[in-house]
């Protein structure tokens, strides 16, 4: 347990993004850390507009809790945790002063993020002045702009976003904002070179509160999550650049990870979209749980897509064993109609490029998936 109560930890930790995903996930570890004595801080959250979730926070002392549901070691889990981390949240668009003073504080060290795959672009013609920017690069430069002028030390960005190279690629947003307002080449070196920006991958499935058999804690803000999770935190030094907790993993490389699950969880998804839905198979479980097509989805991963990734990746069969036994989650009824949106293009992303690594290394085609795709 934590030597300092959660509650007089000081706020390290800015959170653009009020979401369920965040909540489920970073904050989630966050608490975690703080009750094992990692002392990590507090987070106060950002949401950019619309206040209900900042308000609905605000109104629970920002108190919530995660029920962890699904199979963990071959057994059923369903577990409530109660979660402190977050200190306050505040509306970017109404409390823009109070962002720029968790910005100058000493205290803060991180910046996290969730805005979504919409949240990485700029705003054409945004000014700057007083009031609040658009878009999220123009809020986080203007935060690092406070905090550089407050002769703050440099902050570290760890952008949460499904977006392969999210923090290099938010970087390259910031630098690209400070160029139209012409900010000064020194804040500029300050913010590219001194701060941090760490690309990563998140996984973890994470939603609200389920219509049917509902946990029997009374919390509107209450999130439900598998038991699986996986942070993975580019760090050239070897060293995590946030906390330390089991779900998190530190590489030198990132793209190995992103490659994994790719080829395995994805590649999966989209090959039982192909197999499974025109058998009127409606749901991820129910397919892995139907004997010929769960069969077959555990030959196509044996025999033809991990053969493919061999010595590109690690724990790629350990990987796989934890993807099918998410995909048998009691709790979770992932749609195969949801995943077969933008079908094509998942296509050419997840499963074309197990085939022609395939035929590369072995000098034939892999049956089963070929089968699919000639389809």
């Amino acid at each position: 347990m934590s030597s300092v109560s959660i509650e007089k930890l000081p706020e390290t930790i800015l959170q653009f993004g009020a979401g369920n995903f965040l909540r489920g996930f970073a904050d989630f570890f966050v608490d975690q850390a703080n009750r094992a004595g990692q002392n990590v801080g507090r987070i106060v959250v950002v949401q950019s507009t619309a206040s209900n979730r900042a308000d609905a926070l605000n109104a629970q002392k920002c108190v919530y809790h995660v029920a962890i549901r699904g199979l963990e070691g071959g057994q059923v889990v369903d577990r409530v945790e109660e979660v402190r981390s977050i200190s306050r949240s505040v509306v970017a668009d109404k409390e823009w002063d109070q962002v720029l003073d968790v910005a100058k504080s000493p205290a803060l060290r991180w910046i996290v993020s969730n805005t979504t795959e919409a949240g990485f672009a700029l705003v054409d013609g945004e000014p700057l002045g007083a009031g609040t920017p658009r878009s999220f690069p123009g809020k986080l430069v203007r935060v690092l702009q406070a905090r550089w002028e407050a002769k703050g030390s440099p902050l570290t960005i760890i952008p949460c976003e499904l977006i392969e190279g999210n923090g290099t690629k938010l970087l390259a947003l910031a630098q690209e904002q400070a160029k139209r307002w012409n900010l000064s080449a020194d804040f500029v070196t300050w913010m590219s070179v001194s701060c941090r920006w760490i690309n990563n991958l998140v996984d973890r499935i994470v939603t609200g509160r389920p219509d049917k058999n509902p946990p029997a804690v009374n919390d509107p803000l209450l999130v439900v999550v598998e038991p699986f999770a996986s942070w993975v935190l580019e760090s050239a030094d070897g060293v995590s650049p946030f906390l330390t907790h089991p779900a998190i993993t530190v590489t030198k490389d990132v793209q190995s990870y992103q490659l994994r699950k790719v080829r395995i969880l994805n590649g999966c998804h989209t090959a039982l979209v192909i197999k499974a839905l025109p058998l009127g198979i409606p749901t991820v479980r129910e397919a892995v749980e139907n004997p010929e097509v769960g069969a077959w989805l555990r030959r196509l991963l044996d025999e033809e897509i991990l053969p493919t990734i061999e010595g590109r990746v690690e724990g790629e069969r350990d990987f796989a064993k934890e993807t099918l036994t998410r995909f048998a989650n009691p709790f979770v009824e992932h749609q195969l109609s949801s995943i077969a949106l933008n079908h094509e293009a998942k296509v050419g992303t997840r499963l074309r490029p197990t085939l022609d690594d395939y035929t590369k290394r072995f000098g034939k085609q892999p049956p089963l998936l070929s089968a699919i795709l000639a389809k």
